[in-house]
């Protein structure tokens, strides 16, 4: 890790609030900045869509001296998941908390990253075992920040809520949080529903209540449904100048 300048994780408490696709959003973004060097790596070791969404699925991983190397969307866009090592995307990956730390850990150890200006980790749903192991191996090696997920309505942002206080516990830096599926525009008649009523503010509200950046909100659109990846064209997020 020594060699990756920026270390990032995408986090929620609640599953299905699209983490992996912010995540590749975030990656795809940042590789359009000239001369930057990003690399994604998924540790949903049970659930792993980073392949889908990147459209890697069947890429294989080559093994050298000097570890592990990622399979490559872009010259400067690298990714690893345990998703490259499966026989088939639909193998179940039955594994108890030992195997997947170990796994984690043989990530970011062993994976040939080169340089890298920015690393953006996809974390699974929750504040367990893949979580603190990732806390844990990369505290020496200095982690900026976290970026937490959420969708607008009361069951995700109690959970939510849950990954904020596991973050302060482990003192890992809240760099802020992304509202998704934040309204849905038709594509017919232009109006706006809220698909997830925001009943009790929304994440607006909850970031004030703590204090954190709300950095941006990410509408609900059909289109993502229908791509492999998502254009960073798509995605308006407030980032401050960072």
């Amino acid at each position: 890790m020594s060699s990756v300048k920026h270390k990032i994780l995408v986090l929620s408490g609640k599953g299905g609030v699209g983490k992996s696709t912010f995540s590749a959003h975030l990656a795809h973004g940042l590789a359009e900045e000239e001369g930057k060097q990003i690399a994604l790596l998924d540790v949903d070791i049970c659930g792993p869509s980073i392949p889908k969404i990147m459209g890697l699925e069947g890429e294989p991983v080559h093994q050298s001296g000097s570890g592990w190397s990622p399979v490559y969307v872009e010259d400067n866009l690298a990714v690893m998941s345990v998703g490259f090592l499966l026989g088939s995307p639909d193998d179940a990956v039955i594994w108890r908390g030992p195997k997947k730390n170990g796994m984690i850990k043989q990530f970011l150890r062993d994976v040939d990253w080169g340089e890298v200006d920015y690393l953006i980790v996809d974390t699974p749903p929750g504040t367990s075992d893949e979580h603190l192991s990732v806390v844990q191996y990369l505290s020496a090696a200095h982690i900026d920040g976290a970026v937490i997920i959420t969708t607008p309505q009361e069951v995700s942002l109690q959970d939510v809520r849950k990954e904020i206080n596991f973050c302060r516990k482990v003192k890992l830096p809240i760099i802020g949080v992304v509202e998704n599926m934040s309204g849905f525009i038709c594509p017919k008649c232009k109006n706006e529903s809220q698909i997830f009523p925001p009943t009790t503010g929304g994440a607006e509200k909850m970031c004030s209540d703590f204090g954190i950046p709300l950095l941006g909100r990410v509408p609900l659109d059909p289109n993502i449904g229908r791509l492999l990846f998502i254009p960073h064209s798509f995605l308006q997020i407030k980032t401050g100048g960072k």
